[in-house]
């Protein structure tokens, strides 16, 4: 059985860092592509933040780019999400999101098998 399970979120000042995990089990993690994606009230799930599982080539969402930080541990199956100088805009539901097929097009939803539940992140300004 495959489980997602995020942590790390909170609560967490304009200008201020976190640092979310996703602890991964009951698929092969270190042959998937893995990816974090949030969701804003009211919104559709978007693209933060993907790694490749045989390179670790990653790719970032725009808004983020310079801020955010995606790394992997192929041994613990964990994937991590490092935020810096967060904004209240970037308050929402973050996910960790599986890709064992390793399709190509990672900013999409539909190219993930299995998510998390979520963890909340909270900024104030």
């Amino acid at each position: 059985q495959v489980h997602l399970v995020e942590s790390g979120g909170g609560s967490v000042q304009a200008g201020g860092s976190l640092r979310l995990s996703c602890a991964a089990s009951g698929f092969t993690f270190s042959r998937s592509t893995m990816a974090w994606f949030r969701q804003f009230q009211g919104q559709e799930r978007s693209f933060v933040a993907s790694i490749t599982w045989n390179n670790g080539r990653t790719s970032y969402a725009n808004s983020v780019k310079g801020r955010v930080n995606i790394t992997r541990d192929n041994v613990e199956n964990i994937l991590y999400l490092q935020m810096n100088d967060l904004k209240p805009e970037e308050t929402a539901v973050y996910y960790c999101a599986a890709d064992v097929m390793v399709r190509s097009r990672v900013v999409l939803r539909s190219s993930y098998d299995y998510w998390g539940q979520g963890t909340q992140v909270i900024v104030s300004s």
